[in-house]
C-alpha cells in the first residue's frame, strides 16, 4: 500500500490532490496547522484518510509532529501562508512567516522524513507562476516561489536517490479563489482559452511522483500562459 502525505491537504487544492490519491488506492494523510480541521477534512475525504497537525511556520515542531509517521512513499507539499504583501506597506511579520513556511518548513519536513522514505519515494513541492510573472503585491510570493526552484535542486542532490520536483500552477479556474470570479485574469490570453483545473493539477502531481525519470525539475502547469 502506497502512503502519500499531503501537507496543506486541508485546503481546496490540497484536498483535491488528497482525494485523487485516495481514488488511486493510496493511504493518504492530510495536514493542517489545526488538528481538528485536518481530522474533519480527512473524515470528509473518507477512504481511511487521516488528519495530522503540522505547523510549517514553526519548523522546530515538525519533527515531533511527524513522529507517528514511520514510513512514507510520496510527499506533496501544497501549503502556503498569507503571501499578499506589497513592498510599499511591507508586513515583515507576515513576510517572515510566509517565507519560513514555504522554504524552511518545506526543507525541514523533507529532512525529517528522509530516513522514513520507502524505495522509490518522491516529493513534489508547490510553487507558482509569480516567480516568472510578478504582480503588484507579489514581492513575498514571487520570492518564495523562486526559492522553491532552488530548493528542489539542492534537495534532489541531498536526498538522492529519492526524487524531488516542483509544480508551478497558473491560475486555477475551479479553485475556491477563482471559481466565482467573472472573467478571471489570463483566461483569454491563455492559448487553451481557459484556466487550468484542479483535476489537471492533481494529474500533473501524480505524473511528477510516479515518473522515475523526472528529477530536480520545475513543471509549469499554466495552459501555456507563459508564452503570451
Amino acid at each position: 500500500m502506497t502512503t502519500t502525505l499531503v501537507v496543506g491537504g486541508s485546503g481546496g487544492l490540497g484536498s483535491t490532490i488528497a482525494a485523487h490519491f485516495l481514488r488511486r488506492g493510496d493511504t493518504v494523510l492530510v495536514t493542517s496547522r489545526d488538528r481538528t480541521r485536518a481530522e474533519a477534512v480527512a473524515r470528509d475525504l473518507g477512504g481511511g484518510a487521516r488528519g495530522l497537525a503540522l505547523d510549517l511556520a514553526s519548523p522546530s515542531t515538525i519533527e515531533a509532529a511527524l513522529t507517528g509517521l514511520t514510513s512514507v512513499d510520496h510527499v506533496v507539499m501544497t501549503a502556503v501562508g498569507n503571501a499578499e504583501n506589497t513592498l510599499a506597506a511591507l508586513n515583515t511579520t507576515a513576510a517572515v512567516e510566509a517565507l519560513t513556511m514555504k522554504l524552511v518548513g518545506y526543507a525541514e519536513t523533507v529532512r525529517v522524513l528522509r530516513d522514513r522514505f520507502e524505495p522509490g519515494a518522491s516529493v513534489v513541492l508547490f510553487g507558482g507562476l509569480a516567480k516568472e510573472r510578478p504582480y503588484p503585491g507579489s514581492t513575498v510570493v514571487s520570492t518564495f516561489n523562486a526559492g522553491i526552484s532552488g530548493l528542489v535542486r539542492t534537495l534532489a542532490a541531498e536526498i538522492a536517490p529519492f526524487r524531488v520536483n516542483a509544480l508551478h500552477p497558473g491560475l486555477i479556474g475551479d479553485s475556491p479563489r477563482w471559481r466565482d470570479v467573472p472573467n478571471p485574469p489570463h483566461t483569454e490570453r491563455t492559448p487553451i482559452r481557459r484556466l487550468v483545473t484542479m483535476a489537471e493539477i492533481a494529474g500533473a502531481t501524480e505524473f511528477l511522483l510516479s515518473n522515475g525519470g523526472i528529477n530536480a525539475h520545475d513543471l509549469n502547469v499554466d495552459g501555456g500562459v507563459l508564452i503570451t
